[in-house]
């Protein structure tokens, strides 16, 4: 058995030297890179105007409220109160009702931004 194992070992570790093929044909040279093309100037505004979102402030005793529409539907507010923090209400599912109304039965979690630089 362990002469078997020790010819294993031997036979294994031969170099195996293989012989290319003759038919092989040599790689094509590498074709030159494409000419250099001019990029266009960076845009100055929004191409599209019906991308940019319309915000309404509503300004209250209690709070300042921003309401962002795109296309003239209610996708979030912006809610600042007079005090306390700043907090954000989504129409998450897109029906156009708000989070924070209770017409269900989850409860409402309003959304603060913990950190910002």
């Amino acid at each position: 058995m362990l002469k078997r194992l020790t010819l294993l070992l031997l036979v294994c570790s031969l170099p195996v030297h293989a012989v290319p093929p003759s038919d092989l044909e040599p790689l094509p040279d590498i074709p030159p890179p494409p000419p250099a093309v001019d990029t266009p100037p960076a845009p100055t505004g929004l191409e599209d105007e019906g991308l940019e979102p319309e915000v309404k402030i509503i300004k209250r005793d209690d709070a300042v409220v921003h309401e962002y529409r795109s296309n003239g539907r209610l996708y979030m507010v912006k809610v600042i109160p007079t005090r306390g923090f700043p907090y954000y209400l989504y129409d998450a599912d897109g029906n156009g009702s708000l989070e924070s109304r209770q017409d269900r039965l989850e409860p409402v979690i309003p959304r603060w931004v913990i950190h910002s630089w």
